[in-house]
C-alpha cells in the first residue's frame, strides 16, 4: 500500500468518526462526541503526514510533528498547521476523560461535557477534515 491510498483509508475512517458524531448530536451523547470528534482529528491528521511520506507517531498528538515538517506541505496548508496542532493538542487532552470520565472526582464522561464542548470539538473535527480532504485532493490532481 502507498501512501497515496493510506491517506485515503486514514481521511475515509476520519470520515466515519465525523459521521458518527454528528448523529451523536440528536441522542445528546456529548462524550462521544467528544471522542470521536479527537480520533477523527488524529486520523485526518495522520493521514496528511503519510500523504507527504512522513511516518506518523504512534502517540495521538501529532501537533508537534506537523510544525516540525511545516516545509512538507504546500504553502496555503502551512498556513493553517498552528491551528491544526493546537486542535490536535487540544482534544488530546480529552481522550481518556471523554471514554473513562474523570476518575481523580468520580465523575463519569457522561456529566463532564455540555453541548457546547461537543459542538465545538465536532467543529474542530469537521474543519480539519475540511482542510486535509483539500490537500489529499490536491495531491490526487
Amino acid at each position: 500500500m502507498n501512501n497515496l491510498e493510506m491517506a485515503r483509508s486514514y481521511l475515509r475512517q476520519a470520515e466515519e468518526r465525523v459521521k458518527h458524531a454528528e448523529e451523536a448530536l440528536r441522542t445528546s451523547n456529548y462524550a462521544y462526541i467528544i471522542r470521536q470528534s479527537q480520533e477523527a482529528v488524529e486520523l485526518a491528521l495522520k493521514g496528511i503526514l503519510r500523504l507527504v511520506a512522513i511516518e506518523p507517531p504512534k502517540w495521538h498528538d501529532v501537533g508537534p510533528i506537523l510544525k516540525r515538517h511545516r516545509e512538507a506541505f504546500p504553502p496555503w496548508f502551512k498556513g493553517e498547521i498552528d491551528e491544526l496542532a493546537s486542535i490536535s493538542r487540544r482534544l488530546r487532552r480529552e481522550r481518556e476523560p471523554s471514554m473513562y470520565g474523570d476518575e481523580e472526582t468520580g465523575t463519569p464522561p457522561d456529566q463532564l461535557y455540555s453541548l457546547m464542548d461537543a459542538k465545538e470539538a465536532l467543529e474542530y473535527a469537521q474543519r480539519v477534515l475540511s482542510l486535509c480532504k483539500k490537500l489529499l485532493k490536491e495531491c490526487e490532481q
